[in-house]
């Protein structure tokens, strides 16, 4: 059952909803969606430091949800839902319904004792939700076996595909391109110590992300050096949508090295841009990237990740035939407009 028109619904974002990785172009793309079904979105933003909040964050959080009349359900983005304090959650009146990308709980570099509190408080919150959204079939796996959430309390809702303009040349020499956020979890110091494995091909790289752990950007700039690519690799960081279509444009390979991902829209971009991909078999990755359309390895492994892209550069034959399943992988890809029924008929649950 479709949402009825001109009903308010909120929508409740961490941080700057403007940010260009791939969680708040998601959120930012559903709530264009949601809008053009007619429906009156209320747009609540949280604090910055989620989802690690600090006091005042957290009190903020709870108190925009608390406000919030019981006739109007809140789609709350897992960055936020999943850190929020159990205890202020079972009392909101509103229905809440939990937009999860990946459990926070997963994220890489979090102390045992970390991860086990986030997963606490995942767990308590996901069984308070009125509906949980997810944004992979695989993330949808990953809350039924390690959180217990039961099949039919979740949605999935695949991010939409806006096809792109016509591509530009690429460039000579090679463009390699990887884009992700400048933290661990992207592996791009995977990437980097692939990339010095073929210092002997002729190749450039451009490594685009927002800066999301400053302590992993000061070392992979020290990687980078030390590996002597200085001269070769371009750690570009955020830049604008029209920027980064360009390069999609320009590239002649896309690589992720990923520790993990939940769903991967950037892999839906690269489809779409008809490049072939190198990336690993990391969470949901071999369920995003059609088959054929590129090389997956095992994580962590740089030998493997650098082979894969020697293929990808030094056989035409092979690169052309992955580009050509990544064009047609992302003819059939849904657009926005699917994402947004799915997440309405879950905001209108009784």
């Amino acid at each position: 059952m479709a949402t009825e028109e001109g009903r308010d619904i909120a929508f409740a974002v961490p941080g700057d909803p403007g940010l260009t990785t791939g969680g708040y172009l998601y959120d930012r793309r559903l709530g264009e969606a949601l809008v053009a079904r007619g429906l009156r979105l209320r747009h609540l933003r949280l604090g910055d430091s989620f989802p690690h909040p600090d006091a005042q964050d957290m009190a903020d959080a709870l108190a925009q949800l608390s406000a919030l009349p019981r006739d109007c359900p809140a789609l709350v983005d897992g960055l936020a839902y999943g850190a929020l304090d159990p205890e202020g959650v079972a009392r909101l009146a509103a229905p809440m319904v939990a937009l999860v990308h990946h459990p926070l709980a997963l994220e890489p570099g979090l102390s045992a004792a970390q991860a086990a509190d986030m997963a606490a408080r995942e767990r308590a919150n996901l069984g308070r939700a009125r509906h949980i959204v997810v944004t992979s079939g695989h993330i949808a796996g990953l809350l039924r076996e390690a959180y217990g959430v039961a099949p039919e309390r979740i949605s999935v809702a695949r991010p939409g595909f806006v096809a792109p303009r016509a591509n530009a040349m690429p460039d000579v020499p090679p463009l390699i391109l990887s884009v992700g956020l400048l933290a661990r979890r992207k592996g791009h110091d995977v990437l980097l110590r692939a990339l010095a494995r073929i210092a002997d091909l002729d190749w450039r790289a451009v490594i685009v992300g927002r800066l999301h752990e400053p302590e992993t950007v000061t070392e992979l700039q020290g990687l980078r050096d030390v590996l002597g690519l200085a001269e070769r690799v371009e750690i570009a960081g955020e830049v604008s949508q029209s920027d980064l279509d360009s390069l999609y444009g320009r590239a002649t390979v896309f690589a992720l090295a990923t520790r993990y991902e939940g769903y991967g829209i950037v892999f839906d971009e690269a489809m779409g841009h008809g490049l072939p991909i190198v990336s690993t078999q990391a969470g949901a990755v071999p369920d995003t990237v059609a088959a054929g359309a590129g090389i997956l390895v095992r994580p962590e492994d740089d030998a493997a990740f650098a082979e894969a892209l020697r293929r990808m550069l030094s056989e035409p034959a092979l690169r052309a035939g992955c580009a050509c399943a990544a064009r047609k992988a992302a003819q059939g890809l849904g657009d926005w407009a699917a994402a947004a029924e799915v997440v309405a008929a879950a905001l209108n649950r009784p």
